[in-house]
């Protein structure tokens, strides 16, 4: 296992959250569950942005409106693996003190390292892609700005979010959680104000089912967006130096907490996601307007059907969705390069670099959200090469020790690779095929 080194250590800032973290580790004090739980709570909430993000509204708000309550099924079988995924990301940097990508740098060889290097760049792209895009949105559709001014406005806002890690995790953590928290109040109220039929919503969950091709392909982009191969990398890397012991007891315990920051942050995101697909389908697949395939239709109807607070409900969890993500997927790019290339680059120049795509996509005038739900596509085609070498290292007691996964997590977690390269081999059929 590494050892901590200076960068790894606890800033300032954070040095009372450390110090409570070990307070009840240590102790055996009655406190109440949620005193306990505070300190441990906030990577797997960073991580849980990008199950939330601006591709999310895409292929829900398509799945919805297309296909009624028919993927919800997929949103639930999508959140539980990312549940036991990012659990075993957690594990990993938790465990060793060293992220995902470090660990493929150490044990592939270099033309492999390199090679997925490639991969999730293009797939971190990808993710930035539809970050950016939408949050590029919520600000035209809120400010009346026009999209390419929204695209400058996120990058600004994305530095500056980016620039509270120079005060330590907590801060940040602090501001993610709160964003996530503004989202799902967003869809509490519009979920609250469509009253989905729970009969049908019931069926859905548990009658897995797809309806054509078209629906295979949505499919696949709920699976990408949600279990989204730059977050299992980030996780890993939020967990590294984050809270470090070394008693085995103590890091069983640590772990046992971590795994309640994971269900408690995908359980949210999980919902969210649901209420998504719920809102499109309740308002516009059952009210006949299942043509509606793009973010700002979608934001121009809600206004007829339910009323100008729903409309600006939605704009606004839109755009907090957007500039979270982004600023989320833009410390998960420098994670990637770091760990597989041991490169570092200032992250203004990353933020630069990545805002040519959709700065590209926008002066084209191409759409936004088919452009998104294509690059949630994308991302699920790069799943394979973060789940994967994730199920392996996890697996290894050379690596993981104790704590290494039990053969049915082993299993498990296996089986989520299997769906995800089956589905993906699957969606290229029948595109090719029809």
């Amino acid at each position: 296992m590494n050892e901590p080194g200076p960068d790894s250590l606890p800033k300032a800032s954070d040095a009372k959250t450390v110090e409570n973290a070990l307070n009840v580790l240590g102790s055996r004090q009655n406190k109440n569950l949620l005193a306990r739980l505070l300190p441990f709570l906030g990577p797997a909430f960073i991580a849980s942005v990008a199950y939330v993000d601006p591709g999310n509204f895409a292929t829900n708000i398509q799945g919805g409106a297309q296909f009624g309550y028919l993927l919800l099924w997929v949103i639930v079988a999508s959140n539980l693996m990312a549940m036991l995924i990012q659990t075993l990301s957690a594990k990993l940097g938790l465990v060793t003190g060293t992220n995902l990508a470090e660990h493929c740098r150490e044990h592939f060889p270099k033309p492999v390292v390199i090679g997925m290097w490639v991969v999730m760049e293009i797939v971190a792209m990808s993710t930035d892609l539809a970050e950016f895009l939408g949050a590029a949105l919520g600000f035209q559709l809120l400010m009346g700005v026009p999209l390419f001014i929204g695209a400058l406005l996120t990058g600004l806002a994305t530095v500056l979010i980016l620039g509270l890690e120079r005060f330590g995790f907590r801060p940040l953590e602090a501001v993610i959680s709160a964003m996530v928290a503004l989202i799902a109040l967003c869809y509490l109220l519009e979920t609250t104000i469509v009253r989905p039929d729970p009969i049908q919503v019931l069926h859905s969950i548990f009658v897995p089912r797809f309806a054509g091709a078209e629906s295979v392909f949505l499919a696949c982009g709920i699976l990408g967006a949600t279990v989204m191969p730059h977050a299992i990398f980030l996780h890993s890397a939020l967990m590294q130096g984050r809270i470090v012991v070394r008693d085995p007891a103590r890091l069983k315990s640590l772990y046992r907490f971590e795994i309640a920051d994971v269900v408690i942050a995908m359980g949210i995101a999980s919902c969210v996601n649901a209420a998504m697909l719920m809102m499109a389908a309740t308002t516009f697949y059952q009210t006949g307007h299942t043509s509606v395939a793009t973010i700002e239709e979608a934001y121009r109807t809600l206004e007829p059907l339910m009323g100008s607070a729903a409309r600006w409900i939605f704009g606004l969890s839109l755009l907090v969705s957007g500039l979270s993500s982004s600023t989320v997927g833009t410390s998960a790019g420098q994670v990637i390069m770091q760990g597989f290339l041991s490169m570092h680059i200032p992250i203004w120049i990353r933020r630069l670099v990545t805002m040519a795509p959709p700065l590209a996509v926008i002066a084209w005038g191409l759409d936004p959200t088919r452009t998104l739900v294509v690059s949630q596509v994308v991302l699920s085609f790069g799943l394979p090469f973060a789940v994967i070498p994730l199920v392996m290292f996890t697996s290894r007691r050379d690596i993981m020790g104790d704590m290494v996964n039990r053969r049915s997590t082993t299993a498990a977690a296996g089986f989520i690779a299997a769906i995800i390269v089956v589905l993906n081999i699957y969606l290229i059929y029948k595109t090719v095929a029809g």
